[in-house]
């Protein structure tokens, strides 16, 4: 993929910036780099439209603030309007996986005015909750939810950055349709579980002697160089903001997303069998009063858009040029 520096009126990105017609704007998750919509931005593309996905505030080759402070979801939104403006785009549907799911629904939240429609994969929009997230989250003596793992700057870089491309597989394999069926009571490791405070998180998921049939070794040289050049510092600074957020937010309470929507999962995701998921995917029509009915697909995990590239495409593809057609 070609990929350039933009300047933008917040950080320097480092974008990948393919096609010509209406804009479709992709948000990578975590662990990934703009690389992770490789298969989308051919086919949005050949469909005729420009597919944009940059690396993230933090991630690979764009732009690291250091405060911790600097990545929050106001940061990351107002960073994707800023590159819109750039590059001459008033309007895009925005697409986002995992926290670039979170992402997207804030973007639509907020500046309705720039974007036509959202895709979300693996992370359906939620209400704020009365409390911030931390006080949520379960700990125990022994372990914490992972999400509260990542809250002591270097704690988690430490085990991570240990081996850069082992984390990276033990987590794209463990979060994968391939890990094994994602059920209630399910035993398989989960890498957005609960975290043993003696053993850390990447000790007990399943390290694969053989990538599944999604994941080349090359595909994993790209997102191991990238992370070996910039770390997961940027990446875990947005789990460093989901009080930070949730401060922020009040101000947005109330207010729905009222553009067309569109949530896609995997079957398997390990996202869905966190407590209280499926309520959540129920109240979604209450916050996003446009969206279509959720398409789960059979066998995917996490990383749906790498493993099911074609059924992911096509429904971005066909959500597009219905919004767009409706303008």
């Amino acid at each position: 993929m070609k990929q350039r520096h933009v300047e933008t009126s917040t950080i320097k990105m480092n974008v990948v910036d393919e096609g010509h017609g209406p804009a479709i704007l992709l948000c990578h998750g975590f662990p990934e780099t703009s690389y992770a919509w490789r298969h989308q931005i051919e086919a949005l593309a050949k469909a005729g439209f420009r597919a944009i996905a940059p690396d993230m505030r933090g991630y690979g080759g764009s732009e690291q603030p250091r405060a911790v402070d600097e990545y929050s979801v106001f940061h990351v939104v107002g960073d994707m309007i800023a590159l819109l403006d750039v590059l001459g785009e008033q309007h895009a549907v925005i697409v986002g996986n995992d926290w670039g799911a979170t992402i997207a629904w804030q973007a639509a939240q907020m500046r309705p005015d720039r974007f036509r429609g959202v895709v979300a994969l693996s992370v359906p929009i939620m209400g704020r909750p009365p409390v911030p997230p931390t006080r949520i989250f379960p700990r125990s003596d022994d372990a914490e939810l992972y999400t509260l793992y990542f809250q002591e700057p270097g704690v988690a870089e430490a085990e991570l950055e240990r081996d850069t491309r082992r984390t990276l597989r033990k987590l794209l394999f463990a979060a994968s349709g391939d890990a094994g069926p994602r059920q209630p009571g399910d035993a398989t490791p989960n890498p957005f579980g609960m975290v043993s405070r003696d053993d850390g998180l990447l000790a007990p998921l399943p390290d694969p002697k053989e990538l599944p049939a999604w994941l080349s070794e090359a595909d994993l040289d790209v997102y191991a160089d990238a992370f070996t050049r910039a770390g997961f510092r940027g990446g875990l600074n947005y789990y460093r903001n989901l009080d930070r957020n949730w401060q922020l937010q009040a101000a947005l309470a109330g207010i729905k997303v009222e553009l067309p929507a569109l949530f896609i999962a995997g079957e398997r995701d390990t996202g869905l069998q966190i407590p209280g998921m499926s309520e959540i995917i129920k109240a979604v029509p209450t916050l996003a009063p446009r969206i279509r009915a959720p398409l789960i697909i059979e066998g995917a995990g996490h990383w749906v858009a790498q493993e099911r590239p074609d059924s992911v495409s096509a429904a971005i593809i066909e959500f597009a040029v219905t919004t767009f057609a409706a303008m």
